[in-house]
C-alpha cells in the first residue's frame, strides 16, 4: 500500500486504510509504520486509547531498539483518520474496529513479511485488542500481548457504574450520539502536557485538554465489551498487563490533584487488577509505583521500570 510521510517526521510513514463508509460517510484508518534500524522479522502494532492517537515516539525508540519494526493505528474518527464530517471517536460497537486491526495485521504480515506480532494497546485500545485477540485466536495472527492500562471497567462506584450503562442503553437506539453527563477530566491531559507543566508534547486538536463528549452508543458499547472480558476470555496467547499502583475516582481528583503525577487518574487500578486473570491462560500482570495512566508518560525513573519489565516479558515469551 502507499505511504506517505508522517506528521511525526523522518523515519516515519502514513498509511491510509480506506474502511468503505458508515452513517456519517466514507471511513478511514491510518496505520503508521517506523521501521528498525537492520531488517526485522518482528513487529509490533500499537493501538491507542480513548481522545488519544499515536504520538509516543520513545515507545517506538524502545521497540526498534529491540529488533521490531514498529506500526500504530491511528482508529477511525480518531487523530489522523478524523475527518472533518465525522463526530470523533464515535462508533456503536467496538468490533467495528475490528476491521482495522484486521487490515493492519495482514499489510504487517503479509505485505511486509514478518513472522512474529506483539499486539499492544493502551487504555480502551486495550480493552479493543484484547477482544480482537480472543476473536482471532487458533489461527496464529498474534504472538502477544501487552496491555498498558486497559480499559477493564469504568472509574465509579457500582451503583454510578449501573446508573451510566442504563442511561447508555436507554438512549443508544434512537439517540445514539446523545451526550452523557460524562467525559474525561482535563487534569490528566494538563500533567503530561509540555504547556501545562508536563514532559510530553502532542496534538491538543487530536487529543484535547477537555477531551470529546462520552456518547450514548459508545458508553454502551465499552460496556458490552468489558462485560464480555468479566465473563471470561480465552486469549490462546501469553498477556502482560500493566497498570499504576495507585489510582484515584474522579470525586477526589480535586483534593488529590498535587498527587496525580504519580497515579492513575483515569482508570481504577483495582479494577484492573481484578478483572486481568479473566483475560486468558497465561497472563502476568505488573503493578508500577508512581505510574500515570498511559505508563510510557510516566516520570523518567518510572518509565525506565516499565521499559525493563516490558524488555524482560519480551525475552522470556517472546525471544531475542
Amino acid at each position: 500500500m502507499d505511504a506517505k510521510p508522517d506528521v511525526l517526521g523522518p523515519g516515519y510513514e502514513a498509511i491510509e486504510l480506506p474502511l468503505g463508509t458508515d452513517s456519517e460517510g466514507p471511513v478511514v484508518a491510518t496505520l503508521v509504520r517506523r521501521r528498525a534500524p537492520e531488517p526485522a522479522r518482528r513487529a509490533v502494532l500499537y493501538v491507542h486509547g480513548f481522545v488519544d492517537y499515536f504520538f509516543q515516539t520513545h515507545l517506538a525508540d524502545f521497540y526498534v531498539a529491540h529488533g521490531f519494526d514498529f506500526y500504530a493505528l491511528d482508529l477511525r474518527k480518531y487523530g489522523r483518520s478524523l475527518r472533518p464530517h465525522q463526530t470523533p471517536n464515535h462508533i456503536a460497537s467496538l468490533s467495528e474496529y475490528f476491521p482495522e486491526i484486521d487490515e493492519a495485521v495482514r499489510v504487517v504480515r503479509e505485505e511486509d513479511g514478518h513472522d512474529l506480532l506483539l499486539l499492544n494497546g493502551h487504555s480502551t485500545g486495550g480493552l479493543i485488542a484484547a477482544l480482537w485477540a480472543d476473536r482471532v485466536k487458533g489461527r496464529g495472527l498474534v504472538d502477544g500481548l501487552f496491555l498498558n492500562s486497559p480499559f477493564l471497567d469504568i472509574n465509579e462506584s457500582l451503583v454510578m457504574r449501573k446508573a451510566g450503562a442504563g442511561l447508555a442503553r436507554a438512549l443508544r437506539g434512537r439517540f445514539p450520539s446523545a451526550k452523557l453527563p460524562a467525559g474525561v477530566s482535563d487534569a490528566y491531559v494538563r500533567t503530561i502536557h509540555r504547556e501545562y507543566g508536563g514532559e510530553w508534547d502532542f496534538d491538543l486538536a487530536w487529543k484535547p485538554l477537555e477531551g470529546f463528549p462520552v456518547r450514548a452508543a459508545w458508553l454502551a458499547a465499552v460496556r458490552r465489551g468489558q462485560r464480555r472480558v468479566h465473563a471470561g476470555l480465552d486469549i490462546d496467547v501469553p498477556v502482560l498487563v500493566m497498570a499504576s499502583a495507585r489510582s484515584v475516582r474522579p470525586s477526589a481528583r480535586a483534593q488529590a490533584r498535587a498527587d496525580l503525577t504519580a497515579l492513575d487518574a483515569v482508570l481504577d487500578v483495582g479494577h484492573i487488577a481484578r478483572w486481568t486473570p479473566r483475560l486468558g491462560r497465561h497472563v502476568t500482570l505488573v503493578r508500577i509505583d508512581g505510574g500515570l495512566h498511559d505508563l510510557v508518560l510516566s516520570a523518567e525513573p518510572v518509565r525506565a521500570e516499565v521499559f525493563g519489565e516490558l524488555a524482560r516479558w519480551i525475552r522470556g515469551y517472546l525471544g531475542d
